[in-house]
């Protein structure tokens, strides 16, 4: 709710992240050749990943053939990296093309990774409209940006 009822900065934020030497700060875990993974800020569940092209663009049409590739390899990292360290049961990976589809940021083209567990929904989206986090966003970024590291 914090990221959907603030007033949304000029510009892209995962372009202007890039333009910064603040990987923690910024949350990015892995800064590969044609695209990168970072936690995002406001997560649906926990270890919640974006993976996107340095290059900013909306279409999957625009994508390289290198870009494209990229994007896989990363995810398919991520994957095997997140059933290792923080032992998710399974995986929403996804892509939101348009607002209409569900993008809050439509303008760069990006695929998002929420690790689930069994039993991970509970009362509290439902009676509260507030999601449970059992671990902060910088503890999960430490926990997981060595694995990005050491190419798991």
């Amino acid at each position: 709710m914090e990221y959907i009822l603030a007033d949304k900065q000029a510009g892209c934020f995962l372009c202007d992240m890039l333009q910064e030497d603040r990987d923690r700060d910024n949350l990015i875990l892995l800064r590969a050749e044609h695209a990168f993974v970072v936690m995002n800020k406001y997560p649906y569940n926990n270890g919640h990943l974006m993976i996107a092209p340095y290059r900013h663009f909306s279409s999957m049409e625009d994508l390289t053939d290198d870009e494209s590739l990229a994007l896989m390899q990363l995810t398919r990292r991520a994957v095997r990296i997140m059933k290792a360290v923080i032992k998710a049961n399974g995986f929403n990976v996804g892509i939101n093309l348009g607002k209409i589809a569900g993008a809050g940021l439509e303008e760069h083209l990006h695929i998002h990774i929420v690790p689930r567990w069994d039993g991970d929904t509970n009362f509290m989206p439902v009676l509260a409209d507030t999601k449970v986090m059992p671990q902060a966003l910088y503890e999960m970024y430490d926990q997981l940006h060595p694995a990005f590291q050491a190419g798991a």
